[in-house]
């Protein structure tokens, strides 16, 4: 009968690997006198950690970005020209890979 949680935060995760992966990573972790379970929450911690921090960066370089665009006092480039050129841009890129396409 499969092992049953008893913590009511807590749930099973299971993760098929290969079974000298699993037994490398057991023996791995007993060497630094640590349960695979236990290295395996370090690993999940840690990397949701990272994205989050990694997300809170970007955001935080984004809100920067924009702010500095807010107060460019250059002059301001109106949509429809914008979308223009980003049109004949995208055209003149499509015409060149249709003539390397032939």
């Amino acid at each position: 009968m499969p092992r049953r949680n008893t913590r009511r935060n807590e749930s099973i995760v299971t993760v098929p690997v290969p079974a000298d992966l699993k037994h490398s990573f057991e023996s791995a972790a007993a060497a630094v006198d640590r349960s695979a379970d236990d290295v395996l929450r370090d690993f999940m911690r840690a990397f949701v950690r990272e994205r989050s921090t990694a997300a809170e960066e970007h955001d935080a370089w984004f809100r920067a970005q924009v702010q500095a665009a807010i107060d460019d006092p250059g002059p301001s480039i109106p949509h429809e020209e914008v979308v223009r050129e980003t049109r004949a841009l995208l055209d003149r890129l499509a015409a060149e890979a249709a003539g390397r396409a032939d």
